[in-house]
């Protein structure tokens, strides 16, 4: 038997497991000593979203139809990172491919669980500044659209909810207080 602060868990059990997540059961005694189950989402990725800044405060959002919410997203550049290599190899590797952008400095403004009451889903969201620009590399599954806009916009459209994935609203919040804080160096 395994103890996780209150919880007993008596048994564990994968489900389902794809190349991205894997699902397990558990068998587990809650905190009230009731027998009972919880099931587990496990993400084999990190995942990793970067707001790119230029000397003006402009920015880049990638758009892209998400399967699992049926709907089309703006979104920050983002995506899996291998657990086994630094956060910031993934980050960069993410914004070359899907926006085009490498850059000369690095910031990690955030670090966040996602779904932390169905899953062990983790990010970190970086800041990207001293930027040249390529061409998109984005993987064969990918059907990517690319905007430029004022760092401004981004953060209306979070704040009107037209803007909603997690890593993109949380960051965007977050290097808006930095820079209105003076603390993101420029």
């Amino acid at each position: 038997m395994e103890e996780r602060g209150p919880w007993k868990t008596l048994r564990v059990e994968e489900r389902y497991a794809t190349p991205w997540i894997s699902v397990s059961h558990h068998d587990v005694i809650d905190p009230s000593g009731a027998q009972g189950i919880y099931g587990v989402v496990h993400f084999r990725n990190l995942a990793v979203g970067i707001i790119p800044l230029d000397d003006t405060l402009n920015t880049w959002i990638v758009g892209q139809y998400r399967y699992p919410i049926k709907a089309y997203s703006w979104e920050i550049p983002e995506g899996g990172g291998d657990r086994d290599l630094p956060p910031l190899v993934s980050a960069q590797r993410e914004l070359r491919e899907e926006a085009g952008i490498e850059a000369e400095r690095w910031t990690e403004v955030l670090r966040m669980d996602l779904s932390n009451s169905a899953s062990d889903e983790e990010a970190i969201i970086f800041v990207a500044q001293g930027l040249s620009h390529f061409e998109p590399e984005p993987d064969h599954n990918e059907e990517l659209a690319l905007r430029r806009l004022p760092f401004a916009e981004l953060l209306g459209m979070v704040l009107r909810g037209d803007v909603r994935d997690s890593l993109t609203v949380a960051g965007v919040l977050k290097v808006d207080h930095l820079l209105r804080e003076g603390l993101l160096p420029r």
